[in-house]
């Protein structure tokens, strides 16, 4: 599967079915779904802890640590659409309606490379 080819849909097929083989689907609540995507957040954040900013660079250059890392952002998507899945969330028109939101609150005439 290729990001360029795969819809969204076909992405929360793929975590589904992985869960229906397992009959997890009683333990698939918001609840649960929402803290394991936050714990998983929580352990892709553990690959950059006590690095400093220019040391980042490096780590796309370490096969070992961009495992690690592919593998929670892996997490943390599969607990995503379980997530909106569960929900009956419809992810990209959530995704699209907030960035609209964005836009208006963030003008890119005003934030143009300002954090704050």
């Amino acid at each position: 599967m290729k990001d360029s080819q795969t819809t969204v849909a076909e992405l929360i097929q793929l975590v589904e079915g992985f869960v229906a083989e397992r009959q997890w689907q009683p333990f698939h609540d918001a609840k649960n779904l929402s803290m394991s995507l936050a714990i998983e957040a929580a352990e892709l954040m553990e690959h950059f802890q006590w690095l400093r900013s220019d040391q980042l660079d490096s780590i796309v250059d370490d096969p070992q640590a961009m495992e690690g890392i592919r593998d929670e952002v892996a997490d943390v998507a599969a607990y995503l659409l379980s997530f909106v899945s569960a929900m009956k969330i419809d992810l990209s028109s959530a995704l699209e309606n907030k960035m609209k939101r964005n836009a208006v609150k963030y003008p890119a005439d005003k934030y143009r490379g300002r954090f704050k």
